[in-house]
């Protein structure tokens, strides 16, 4: 018989309809020889449909071929369903009524690993019923017994750290106990909860037990219900008192986590064991008991964090007292992940956490070192937040943008800084009223006070002096507006088009349509210390890829003129709060934000620098840029300064 090379591929079938397809006993027999017999058998493993094939045991008896699929799946495991490759390797041997054959398994094991070896199938010729082949378990492998099943186990990657920028950790495996219940032990379950309550309200952990009856009543009586996990620290303040109650249990481990609880905690996200969802959604590479990024940095990169996992075949034997024991056939090595390096200054961020902490309201501080570029805090408080307001917020600028028009005025010469310009209570521009905060009335005074002290209808006045183009110019050279990459999601802003006088007069003092975020607003402040823009880094390795160069170099006159402006909001204007801070003069500008017509509340703002930190704080709702922000950074400076 000539040599031929047959292929068939295993893929996922629906075994119920396969055996559908056979369900009728003992199958018919082929009347051809060896060769056809096996490739018949060969494509029926495939497709799970063996009808056309016959099957004998060893000692000649019959087997039904739904039997046969039925124990092709069960030896199969955990393989079942991966997709298999059955390759001929050359003709049957055949002595008389005895053939043998050798067959290659190309496998494509969970996550895409390879494992290929040979196998043997031996046929018989029974008479006239033709060739038939003998089933036998080592047909799937040369190792496996009736009752063994092919089972894989994962050999986990080791998850890497989150580096700052002098490859210090920041976020890496520390000390956790996990609080949980065993219902079989709770001896007074309302009381247990309320005693744990107490202890978790002394940490200031808050705890959800709204259902804990429930999830005792429907688990099993040795069950760990899990409660919290803590990090070893805080665990340790309440050890005493938990371990003493009745039903408490506890489980020591290690997790993936940052210096603290609130620590960028917007930014950087969590990394935790996979959910159910985690898993849904990657089969390939989650399975249960995986720890996956969920939310920020750790999500964004967690494939690079996480590493891959490696694989492990191996033959799971049941024994007579019932304890299954695994024999390895097959490994794959693990590659841990690789760290990600960002930005994040550990001082600079503990100290804009510190300074968020005592803020009722959502809040943000962006801080950001002005010689270079990269973001040292990202802060969202007043708990750490989950969503990162301080990056991706969309909200209106108030009169910090007074500085970017300010720029754009005193770049075109439209004004210098000791230009009088009048400020008047209300102006009206096109028959809407434009109107400064708390009635304010500063008459004709330099442009520099007009600055200082926040003056709105005076930029209204300057508006048609400074136009469209002059304001997006102004806004491009300060940054707003780019196609940032800084490695994750970043809003740089959105500068209003002042498509008409009205709009071009709310845009001038950071009203109308225009938007930006606190790291935009950093920018800003950062661009004009630094005499030039540079776009902001968060993450540094891997390096974005799409990051915006440098800008050109700022009019050295005006930013010269702004700078001495932002020093005299600070020394004689609305930011006077920050003259006593300690590390060294404050440059800076307040802002009040209005974001609906219908609300009088408004979102309080201040940008500035000090030395080589430029920094953006905005408080969600908290009045004038005077009551909430400038607090928040004479506390995030004088801690920082320390």
């Amino acid at each position: 018989m000539p040599h031929r090379r047959q292929l068939t591929r295993y893929r996922p079938v629906a075994i119920a309809a396969a055996l559908a397809l056979v369900a009728g006993g003992t199958a018919a027999c082929s009347k051809d020889g060896p060769d056809d017999t096996l490739k018949s058998f060969l494509a029926g493993w495939r497709s799970g449909n063996l009808s056309s094939v016959g099957f004998v045991t060893a000692d000649g008896g019959k087997v039904a071929a739904n039997d046969v699929v039925t124990q092709l799946q069960e030896l199969s495991g955990d393989l079942a369903k991966q997709s298999l490759v059955l390759t001929t390797v050359g003709a049957p041997k055949t002595t008389g009524d005895i053939a043998s054959a050798e067959v290659k398994l190309d496998w494509t094991l969970p996550g895409g690993a390879p494992w290929s070896y040979n196998s043997k199938v031996r046929l018989t010729k029974q008479g006239s019923k033709g060739w038939r082949v003998v089933w036998e378990p080592a047909i799937v492998q040369s190792e496996l017994a009736t009752g063994d099943k092919l089972r894989v186990r994962r050999v986990s990657s080791k998850r890497a750290d989150i580096l700052d920028a002098a490859g210090k950790p920041l976020v890496t495996a520390r000390e956790v106990v996990t609080i949980g219940i065993e219902p079989q032990r709770v001896t007074d379950l309302a009381q247990l909860q309320k005693d744990l309550d107490t202890q978790f309200k002394s940490i200031k952990v808050a705890v959800d037990m709204t259902n804990l009856a429930d999830r005792v009543k429907n688990a099993n009586k040795d069950a760990f219900v899990e409660l919290v996990t803590l990090r070893r620290p805080d665990y340790d303040k309440i050890r005493n008192k938990v371990r003493t109650f009745q039903g408490a249990v506890f489980n020591e481990g290690q997790k993936p986590l940052a210096p603290s609880r609130v620590f960028a905690r917007a930014l950087l996200g969590t990394a935790d064991v996979a959910t159910r969802e985690d898993i849904d959604a990657n089969p390939d590479s989650v399975a249960r008991g995986d720890v996956v990024g969920h939310g920020g940095i750790q999500q964004r990169y967690d494939t690079t964090l996480r590493g891959t996992s490696g694989i492990s075949v191996v033959i799971a034997r049941e024994a007579a007292d019932g304890k299954v024991s695994d024999s390895q056939l097959f490994s794959t090595k693990p590659v841990d992940g690789k760290p990600i390096k960002i930005s994040i200054d550990a001082a600079t961020q503990n100290a804009a956490d510190a300074a968020l902490a005592t803020q009722k309201q959502p809040s943000s501080l962006v801080a950001i070192k002005v010689s270079d570029g990269t973001v040292l805090a990202v802060g969202n408080g007043p708990d750490g937040g989950s969503v990162n307001t301080a990056l991706t917020g969309q909200v209106p600028p108030g009169s910090t943008f007074k500085t970017v028009s300010a720029y754009g005025l005193l770049q075109k010469k439209a004004v210098t800084a000791d230009t009088p310009v009048d400020c008047p209570k209300t102006i009206a521009v096109d028959g809407r009223e434009f109107k400064n905060s708390g009635g304010e009335v500063l008459g004709k005074v330099p442009f520099h006070e007009d600055y200082a002290k926040s003056c709105n209808t005076a930029f209204v006045n300057l508006s048609a002096k400074l136009g469209a183009a002059g304001l997006n110019d102004a806004a491009t050279a300060l940054g707003l507006g780019g196609q940032w990459d800084i490695g994750v999601d970043a809003f740089s802003g959105k500068i209003s088009p002042a498509g008409s006088p009205t709009e071009l007069a709310a845009a001038t003092f950071g009203q109308g349509a225009t938007a930006v975020s606190p790291v935009a607003m950093a920018s800003v402040a950062a661009a004009v210390a630094c005499g030039q823009f540079k776009q902001p880094k968060v993450v540094l390795d891997p390096a974005p890829a799409k990051a915006v160069a440098d800008g050109p170099p700022l009019d050295a006159d005006a930013v010269a003129a702004l700078k001495s402006m932002m020093r005299e909001v600070v020394t004689d204007g609305t930011g006077t709060a920050l003259k006593g801070v300690k590390g060294g003069p404050v440059f800076g500008k307040t802002g009040t934000a209005e974001f609906d017509e219908s609300s009088k509340d408004t979102h309080s703002w201040f940008i500035g620098y000090q030395g080589d930190v430029a920094f953006a704080v905005m408080v969600q709702k908290g009045g004038a840029g005077s009551e909430a922000a400038v607090p928040i950074v004479a506390n995030f400076l004088n801690t920082l300064s320390k």
